[in-house]
């Protein structure tokens, strides 16, 4: 018994390092997600701005992967985090608008990958934004979400646990100062920074630029202290840690906006040395592979080794499966934004390589079009002033002015999209190529915003995908009749007077936004028009009233009145009150608050009511 005891203890002294190694070899990685909120690549000096200084960000790239291509899939909030928590596309599923009226179910089978992670053994926690768009069992996607949740009080120390920290210093509501500010230095010098080619140049957008430029050196801060903590607690070394922005911000155009401003992150993760196998790239590396939100968890899944559902649109871009030649060769991204707070729009983006495709579902809205918390930031406001006493340049006026219903740029030459060179022939191929990819991918999605968000809400969100898929012919028609905005009026003026005149209430609703599109051009259709104005759907009301507003056909307040006072729905209501601000600022029609009895009289209706009295909050500008 004692000889064979003592082989026993030789045989596995003798196994003992393959042994251990096997065990680490089947250890999962921890991850942890540093968000910073509104912020884009403009703002780091990793990215090539030197007034950007982030250390810590540094150090993590140099020890990790940095994504010079790297996307938020929307630039605003709760739509971004919402498409990173489920790795879908926001118009397929429903929940693409800000502030959401109402909350979208996800497929049958689909979880947030964070809940995934959990039920295969991963402590999960978030700290703290939780600004979903879509229902949730918060108890069933965190072991804890709150301001005190973190990976050290997991019960079980030996668990793995994915962590997401997101820090707000960086957030747009830190740039709502009054104008007294300004006498607060900033460590960053208002002299020396570089203002966009849109920007006017004056003392409060320098001194509004160099105070955000402040606050990324407060998030670098809480970046060096994250990873502090992980190294002291042994973790460091086994633990993924990505750090990103949710979205793009927090100077005027940038937040809410569909250009490479409000899309463009920073994305930096840093690779574990026990866990350095996973991923085929050398640390301190840079890659140009095209990455978006919807891939962030079929990522972490893959290093996990989880297979995602089958309904998950993105796709992986570290782990098993994935080469660092094949991650180079992503070159394509799509992007969308929808009404974010009382502000409505439909715009659509696709990028490929250098190549910049923007498709303005709504173009005669001006950018600069009224949201009340933008306009809480003096530059918003200093911007607007000088726009309404002419003292802007072509390229600094673009902002509150009506846009084109396309958009081509040169992300190469012209990194600020500024040069729109859609109606350019040299470049006739090249547009007709880009705008199929973004016609092709949104019939791909069956994308929910060719139904209003009235439409949407009532008929769509229990499952939208489902929905997508059953009414993806009429998605389709829809489609192509407001691609009629693309060509010459005199083309398509016979289609547009059969689809005014149709029985389907969408067409309809979507021929009168082609109109408004054309302007001017469209007056001979007025007539076919104006019986809109009396339709049975309140929608189709509303948009009448717009086109024949925008081209002074009709005074059109009272249909809106009258839409406002009847609505049954908040939505509704919404709607009608964006298209009132946009003939009353944009165009110059008279609104008379003594006519309107409202029925909702909150959120973002109250927002309207506000502005439209002249009582919403200002900054002492």
């Amino acid at each position: 018994m004692r000889f064979s005891r003592l082989w026993l203890g030789l045989l596995v002294a003798w196994l003992l390092p393959g042994f251990v190694n096997a065990v680490e070899t089947a250890k999962r990685p921890n991850f942890v997600f540093i968000v910073s909120e509104d912020n884009s690549v403009h703002y780091l000096r990793l990215y090539g701005n030197e007034l950007g200084i982030t250390p810590n960000i540094e150090r993590l790239a140099a020890e990790g992967l940095t994504f010079n291509h790297a996307f938020s899939a929307a630039p605003v909030c709760s739509v971004a985090r919402t498409t990173l928590a489920t790795g879908m596309h926001a118009p397929r599923v429903g929940f693409q608008y800000h502030r959401k009226s109402a909350l979208a179910n996800l497929p049958l089978g689909v979880k947030p990958w964070s809940q995934v992670l959990r039920e295969q053994g991963y402590y999960t926690t978030n700290n703290a934004k939780t600004d979903y768009n879509f229902k949730v069992n918060m108890k069933q996607a965190w072991d804890m979400s709150s301001n005190k949740a973190t990976w050290r009080k997991r019960p079980d120390k030996d668990k793995p646990f994915f962590h997401m920290q997101s820090f707000g210093d960086s957030h747009e509501s830190r740039l709502h100062f009054p104008l007294k500010q300004m006498e607060t230095p900033t460590k960053t010098s208002p002299d020396d920074v570089v203002l966009q080619p849109y920007f006017p140049d004056t003392p409060i957008m320098r001194y509004t630029k160099a105070r955000y430029y402040d606050r990324m050196g407060m998030i670098d801060g809480h970046v060096g202290r994250i990873v502090s903590q992980l190294k002291e607690d042994g973790l460091l070394e086994d633990t993924f840690v990505f750090y990103f922005g949710d979205h793009g911000g927090v100077m005027p155009r940038s937040k809410g906006y569909a250009y490479e401003s409000g899309l463009h992150v920073p994305l930096v993760v840093r690779i574990p040395k026990n866990f350095r196998h996973l991923v085929d790239h050398k640390r301190g590396d840079r890659t140009d592979g095209f990455v978006s939100f919807i891939d962030f968890g079929p990522t972490v899944l893959n290093l996990a080794g989880i297979t995602p559902h089958k309904e998950i649109d993105g796709r992986p871009f570290l782990g098993t499966g994935v080469s660092a030649l094949d991650l180079a060769k992503r070159d394509e991204v799509f992007g969308h934004a929808d009404r974010f707070d009382e502000k409505f729009d439909m715009v659509r983006t696709y990028r490929k390589g250098k190549w910049k495709y923007i498709r303005n579902y709504q173009a005669y809205y001006a950018d600069g079009l009224q949201n009340n918390y933008r306009y809480r930031q003096l530059a918003y406001d200093n911007w607007r002033d000088l726009y309404r006493v002419d003292r802007l340049n072509p390229v600094q006026r673009q902002f509150f002015e009506r846009r084109p219903v396309e958009q081509l740029f040169n992300l190469e030459s012209d990194p600020h999209e500024v040069k729109n060179l859609a109606a350019d022939p040299t470049y006739a191929k090249r547009l007709g190529d880009m705008r199929r990819l973004l016609r092709d991918k949104m019939k791909s999605i069956n994308d929910l915003s060719f139904y209003h968000e009235n439409r949407m809400v009532s008929a769509a969100l229990e499952d939208g995908v489902a929905f997508g898929r059953e009414h993806a012919k009429q998605i389709s028609r829809l489609s192509d009749l407001a691609d009629l905005a693309l060509r010459p009026f005199s083309e398509v003026q016979q289609t547009l007077t059969q689809a005014l005149q149709s029985k389907g209430v969408l067409r309809r609703y979507w021929a009168l936004k082609v109109c408004t599109n054309f302007g001017n051009k469209a007056k001979p259709l007025a007539k076919v028009a104006e019986p809109l104005l009396d339709d049975k759907n309140l929608m189709t009301r509303v948009r009448a009233a717009e086109f024949l507003g925008s081209i002074k056909a009709v005074d059109p307040m009272p249909t809106l009145y009258g839409v406002v006072n009847t609505a049954e729905t908040e939505q509704a209501v919404m709607i009608a009150f964006n298209t009132i601000v946009y003939l009353r600022d944009q165009i110059g029609h008279k609104y008379d608050p003594s006519k309107v009895n409202l029925k909702f009289n909150k959120g973002e209706v109250y927002r309207r009511v506000q502005y439209l009295a002249g009582t919403e909050p200002n900054t002492n500008y």
